[in-house]
């Protein structure tokens, strides 16, 4: 008896502090109509401290949200009302931001310098290349020759890009782009990146990791250009990108992925459709060194109308030979970080 007292003791304190840190939460909701705290989310990220022990959640009504953001804060969640119906969106060309920015920062419709961010149910869209169809030549103070730049619809164009950033998570979101580098989360030195049950589209490696990468239940759309995916791992050996259960598309003849430093791709359980070229993940001629050689696996991974040789099973040519139930959440981030156990 007692036992089972001590037993409903423990629970009860269990509840009563689990009820204490989820009313410690910070929340803010952005309403675009001026029904929340906030009518922009760059206010409301404005608002926080530079960090904080527990996440402070930002709820984003239903709207379209015509915004650049910047966070360089940590612990940050931006969970949208709907993930089709609550948009953040801008058009930049990366080509012309750079005509009068020294680096990418501001780049991007989301600029990431901050560790710990948590994007939820949001589309976050550069739209330059669907609004721009035409080329236009713009004035360039990087061009010390010309000092003029024409832009197309087919350059760089970043929904997401990040710096520093580490321990990012993105769930049931939709990045688009017309062209390239719609998703750039770029880290060398601790990057570690999960994607679970998102939507990409764009250009040549629209989707470009760096660091530790892990996408689960993704679909990619390729709209343009040679490659969908691609990886940096050149700064540890251990660096890899895991595509599990994702799915792929694109223009006829789209390529899967590419690569021109060192990387590391696993693909496990992958459909892709009937448009994909019967050409491998590749290495573009470089200059680069590549340390490690060629590290491109898969396991179980079909195409529509049939498969090709080259993305016949190839687990047991990586090093150790791990199986399939092997390539886990643990394994490829070294145990160092648990995204699917902390979703709020």
């Amino acid at each position: 008896m007692k036992k089972l007292q001590h037993m409903v003791f423990v629970l009860a304190l269990d509840i009563l502090f689990s009820a204490f840190c989820f009313s410690q939460t910070k929340r803010i909701v952005v309403d675009i109509n001026g029904k929340g705290d906030y009518k922009s989310v760059q206010g409301a990220i404005n608002s926080l401290t530079d960090s904080s022990a527990s996440p402070r959640i930002i709820l984003i009504k239903k709207g379209i949200y015509n915004e650049k953001i910047y966070i360089e804060k940590h612990n940050i969640v931006l969970e949208g009302e709907d993930r089709d119906k609550t948009i953040i969106t801008q058009d930049i060309a990366r080509d012309e931001w750079r005509c009068d920015h020294k680096d990418d920062w501001g780049v991007a419709t989301l600029n990431l310098e901050g560790n710990d961010i948590t994007l939820k149910n949001l589309t976050i869209a550069n739209d330059y290349g669907f609004n721009n169809k035409e080329p236009r030549a713009v004035v360039c103070a990087s061009d010390t020759v010309s000092h003029q730049k024409v832009i197309t619809n087919s350059g760089h164009q970043m929904a997401l890009r990040s710096f520093k950033t580490t321990r990012l998570k993105a769930v049931n979101c939709r990045f688009r782009a017309y062209a390239g580098d719609t998703v750039s989360p770029w880290n060398l030195v601790d990057g570690m990146f999960y994607f679970k049950d998102c939507l990409m589209e764009g250009g040549v490696d629209f989707y470009c990791p760096r660091g530790f990468a892990w996408a689960e239940n993704c679909i990619f759309y390729a709209n343009t250009g040679p490659a969908s995916i691609w990886h940096d791992g050149s700064g540890n050996a251990d660096y890899k990108t895991v595509l599990k259960n994702c799915k792929f598309d694109g223009f006829a003849g789209f390529n899967l992925g590419r690569y021109h430093k060192d990387a590391q791709f696993y693909l496990i359980g992958c459909r892709f459709s009937k448009n994909m070229a019967d050409k491998d993940i590749y290495l573009v001629p470089t200059e680069n060194r590549i340390q490690w050689g060629r590290r491109v696996y898969y396991f179980n991974c079909h195409r529509d109308g049939g498969d090709y040789a080259w993305f016949n099973n190839n687990m047991n040519s990586a090093l150790n030979s791990p199986k399939a139930e092997d390539v886990t959440i643990e394994w490829t981030f070294k145990n160092k970080w648990r995204p699917d156990k902390d979703l709020l």
